[in-house]
């Protein structure tokens, strides 16, 4: 009986999920879910059962210095005491970034790591946190198989075109293009269509994962044509923290007139932009839509418009559209910002059934709308599974480790 941690890394939380196998099984099944929140604070380990019911709590109220390495120990120690029998034989990761090099996941080793720490400014927000996990677990693990799955790597076939600045060739070719993220959860996205409307998966479909980071994915046949975000996960739409698309002027701007420093530009863009930066307030739309604010209802409203505006421009790529698919935390619970977004795409024959919307249906269109609009639960973390076992079975005998 065989197991599988998954884990997505960031600064103040590591999510993770534990899976096993049965012994002819190919997917993996849940067996525990939760996260390590509020590191370097006072942290605190949840754990959950694939029903929501609590399995464990852990706190440190003191443990404000506590490394990665410590925290991860302590859920290590938990799920090899969950384990009831299973065998861990490998941990999968979220990685952000995977650069022009890395296009599918691969097992993690010293020159992998070393290779990855060297495009983490690519992506500064979550690249250090996903590789010091990886880094803590080696030191906790050595023995164990970690792989590297990329959230960047879906994006690998889009045209040229799609990838391309107007920048010098020299900078292209050195990385200077645009990537696309939100991978795993669009490759989620595509799968699952495929399997509840194959004929709408066939056509040409925007999938919108819209949560404190948000992004849109072109989608013909499940393959991925075109995205909103870029070289890094600034661009695109706008969202809890980050800017989205700003004119490079700004930037200049800022350097120049303002006199701010490069440091300071980057915590500006992404921590104090976006949903928050426009509010004032908050970066969480239920915040924002319980304020009476009117500096909320604006972020509000230009949340939306900035989403109907790159979807709009997605559907030049696809030359046309079938379908469009809402998921993560804003795209799956807030009705209201999707009666917003739908209503600026009206133009393109989206109409939306507000009853079923308001009800939080999967189907959510009504039946005079050109476009089908899906709401459809997003799971990174099984993706993450299925790429990790995956991976390690495709490896030579000698290098398997502990894979049956």
């Amino acid at each position: 009986m065989r197991a599988l941690l998954c884990l997505n890394a960031g600064s103040s939380s590591i999510k993770f999920a534990l899976y096993t196998l049965a012994p002819d099984a190919t997917e993996p099944e849940g067996a525990a879910h939760g996260q390590i929140e509020k590191i370097g604070i006072a942290p605190r380990l949840v754990v959950s059962a694939p029903d929501g019911a609590p399995l464990h709590a852990q706190e440190w109220a003191h443990g404000a210095g506590l490394s990665h390495e410590a925290l991860l120990g302590a859920l290590l120690d938990w799920a090899m005491g969950h384990l009831d029998g299973h065998v861990l034989i490998g941990i999968g990761h979220r990685v952000v970034h995977g650069g022009a090099d890395f296009t599918a996941p691969v097992r993690v080793d010293g020159d992998v790591l070393g290779r990855l720490a060297a495009i983490g400014s690519l992506a500064p927000l979550h690249q250090p946190h996903n590789l010091a996990a990886i880094s803590a677990l080696v030191a906790l693990r050595p023995d164990l198989p970690q792989v590297a799955c990329f959230d960047t790597a879906f994006h690998h076939t889009m045209a040229p075109l799609a990838t391309r600045f107007a920048l010098p060739r020299a900078l292209h070719e050195a990385g200077v293009r645009r990537y696309g993220f939100h991978g795993l959860s669009y490759e989620w996205i595509a799968g699952q269509l495929a399997v509840i409307d194959p004929a709408l998966a066939s056509g040409r479909v925007i999938a919108a994962h819209l949560g404190n980071g948000a992004s849109l994915c072109a989608l013909r046949g499940g393959i991925s044509q075109d995205t909103s975000m870029g070289f890094s996960a600034l661009d695109g739409l706008m969202m809890g923290t980050r800017c989205g698309t700003l004119d490079a002027g700004v930037v200049l701007h800022l350097l120049g007139e303002r006199g701010m420093s490069p440091a300071d530009v980057t915590d500006l863009l992404y921590r104090h932009s976006g949903l928050l930066g426009v509010s004032g307030l908050s970066s969480d739309m239920r915040a924002l839509a319980a304020s009476d604010l009117p500096e909320a209802a604006e972020a509000i409203a230009l949340f939306a418009h900035r989403a109907a505006r790159e979807a709009a421009a997605l559907a030049v790529t696809l030359g046309g559209l079938d379908g469009l698919v809402f998921t993560a935390g804003i795209g799956e619970h807030d009705a209201a910002t999707r009666v917003r977004i739908c209503a600026e795409l009206g133009f393109l024959g989206v109409v939306i059934d507000e009853a079923a919307n308001a009800a939080q249906a999967p189907l959510i269109s009504a039946p005079t709308s050109y476009v089908r609009v899906r709401v459809l639960p997003t799971d990174e973390e099984r993706m993450i599974a299925r790429h990790t076992l995956a991976t390690l079975q495709a490896l030579p005998d000698a290098r398997r480790a502990t894979v049956p």
